[in-house]
């Protein structure tokens, strides 16, 4: 069934538009993404919350050591020096050229994020990073467009909606309103939330909240453990230190007894953050929380409303992400803050001149 769904992708949905090839935003578009609401005070909310509120922000990254800038700049060169990257992750694999796309994901807070994930092995991060550039040509994720993917959130299954109280964006999981049959285009569902999840961080967020209601569900409705471990494993694997904290709620004993199965697989950074059935309004809050889980946002899902906001939001950050990367000259290593619009400089202004000859 997975190697059907595959095939699907492969030859029956249309290509996802690479930033290498960004759409202009028309005035409709940036006129429905003027009036997203902010918060619980706008009503009945139907789409999605632009920006976190203003008390909710980042922790503030931390400083290098002199021992882990020298860990950092020997990463940055080794992937500045690579011009091939393995199309599949098969032995003796053809190679294809590094493209723009691979060097605009190649960000400095991204090596940071494999180095931290590899306990700062410079050899282990960088063969994890050229595996998930590897991955993310095999796994085929710029065939996963929204119209592949939409009919496995027309229930609204999977949201994206507000923010925590460190300005983590909130993606919500909600398996009792599980509309399809098993397939790799669930796992693949949550691969494009995560992705979606990744284009609304603001300047200096890198992590999400995931929040996970097990309210109604019933047997057959959550993941198997096949599922369970191969998410996770792409998590692990190509979404490194992507997660903030992972808040379960209304959790049953069998549920339990699910996360007790697949925990071996979670490796024990990801599972100290797991925090079950606690109060959400010590975590987001209310006014962006939804009702169900104790926050204060009446919430209606209308997928003919909120699946384009959602996708026309994400495209209009990819575009001016992308657009940010070009202006400061296209440079491996360049700074997120920079690239999301925060008042950071970008990587070429930021550098010491180079010293007179």
């Amino acid at each position: 069934m997975a190697a059907e769904a595959e095939d699907e992708i492969q030859h029956n949905q249309p290509q996802q538009e690479s930033p290498s090839n960004i759409m202009p935003q028309t005035p409709e578009t940036i006129r429905q993404i003027d009036f997203l609401p902010s918060s619980a005070a706008d009503g009945v909310i139907k789409t999605l919350f632009s920006r976190p509120l203003e008390n909710c922000k980042p922790v503030p990254p931390l400083e290098l050591t002199p021992e882990q800038q020298l860990k950092y700049d020997s990463v940055l060169k080794t992937v500045s020096e690579w011009t091939t990257v393995p199309t599949t992750s098969a032995k003796n694999a053809p190679t294809e050229p590094i493209t723009d796309d691979d060097r605009m994901f190649l960000t400095r807070e991204c090596l940071l994020r494999y180095l931290r994930a590899t306990k700062w092995d410079v050899t282990a991060a960088v063969i994890r990073l050229q595996g998930t550039l590897t991955w993310r040509r095999e796994y085929g994720l710029d065939k996963l467009t929204p119209d592949y993917i939409s009919i496995e959130n027309e229930t609204g299954k999977q949201l994206i909606l507000g923010y925590d109280l460190n300005a983590r964006p909130c993606l919500y999981l909600d398996p009792s309103k599980q509309n399809t049959e098993l397939s790799e285009r669930q796992i693949q569902h949550l691969v494009f939330m995560l992705e979606r999840v990744i284009d609304l961080m603001g300047p200096d967020q890198e992590s999400l909240a995931l929040v996970v209601n097990f309210n109604e569900t019933k047997s057959g409705q959550n993941a198997t453990i096949g599922q369970g471990r191969k998410t996770m494993s792409i998590l692990q694997n190509h979404y490194p230190e992507r997660l903030g904290r992972a808040l379960v709620v209304n959790m049953p004993f069998l549920i339990l007894g699910f996360f007790k199965l697949i925990s071996p697989f979670i490796d024990p950074t990801s599972r100290a953050k797991l925090k079950f059935n606690e109060n959400l309004c010590e975590h987001v809050p209310q006014a962006q929380l939804l009702k169900n889980v104790g926050g204060e946002v009446e919430f209606e899902y209308d997928h003919s409303v909120y699946w384009p906001a959602l996708n026309k939001l994400c495209e209009q950050r990819r575009n001016e992400y992308h657009e940010r990367w070009v202006k400061g000259g296209k440079q491996i290593g360049e700074h997120e803050n920079y690239l999301k619009g925060g008042p950071g400089k970008c990587l070429s202004e930021s550098q010491p001149p180079a010293a007179a000859i």
